[in-house]
This record gives structure tokens, sequence and C-alpha cells, in this order.
């Protein structure tokens, strides 16, 4: 059974920068797409980034060029480093895993679909 756990969310200011960590267990790496979503307050689940286990990478079209995914595979860490961080960046953020089933699915944009999924961890961003 795989079990995500997150952690590094918290409150900070417009433009600061905040590193996310998921600690992963219970898989095959080679056989998963892991990535990021978030839900916003009164808005549906997004995903954020995704990276396939040969490091190939996807993103929302909004944080690109701010927020990069990342992974430790030898440790079973994801990660997200989020940067110049806004408001409308305020979001519970969600790690979350799925068995390849091809190239179409380990996108960002499907990562709210995918079937493993820790707790959580707030992100706040103030103005």
């Amino acid at each position: 059974q795989v079990e995500l756990v997150e952690s590094g969310g918290g409150s900070v200011q417009a433009g600061e920068s905040l590193t996310l960590s998921c600690a992963a267990s219970g898989y095959a790496r080679s056989s998963y797409c892991m990535g990021w979503f978030r839900q916003r307050p009164g808005k549906e689940r997004e995903g954020v980034a995704e990276i396939t286990s040969d490091g190939r990478t996807s993103y929302l079209e909004s944080v690109k060029g701010r927020f990069i995914i990342s992974q430790d595979n030898a440790k079973n860490i994801l990660y997200l480093r989020m940067n110049d961080l806004k408001p409308e960046d305020t979001a519970m953020y969600y790690c979350a895993a799925d068995r390849v089933r091809g190239n179409w699915f380990c996108l960002s944009s499907r990562v709210p679909e995918f079937g493993d999924r820790g707790q959580g961890t707030q992100v706040t961003v103030s103005s």
C-alpha cells in the first residue's frame, strides 16, 4: 500500500518561498506517476506539477517558472519548491501517486485523478 506524508507548508508573505516534501513508501517508483495538486478555497482541485521516475516534468501554466518539482529516488522523497509565492497560491497542497497507465497519464493535469494521496499540507500566502 502506498503511503504519502507531506510536510513543509506554512504561512508566508507574497514573494517568499516554501519547499514542500512528500515522503513515500510502499511502491516501486518506476511504476508510478507522482505529483502535487492543490485545492484552493471554493475551487476545484488542480494539478500543479508532475514528475516521472526518469525526471520528466510538467506544470500548471500559472506556476511555470515559479515552482519546481524534484525527487530524491534514493530516499523516496518528492519535493515542490515554490518561489515568488502569490496570494492566489493559497491552498491545501497534496502529494499524489498512481500506477503508470501510459505517457498520457503522467501529466500535471492528471494528478488530481491519482488514486493515492497524502493528508495535505496548508500553504497560506498573504499580501
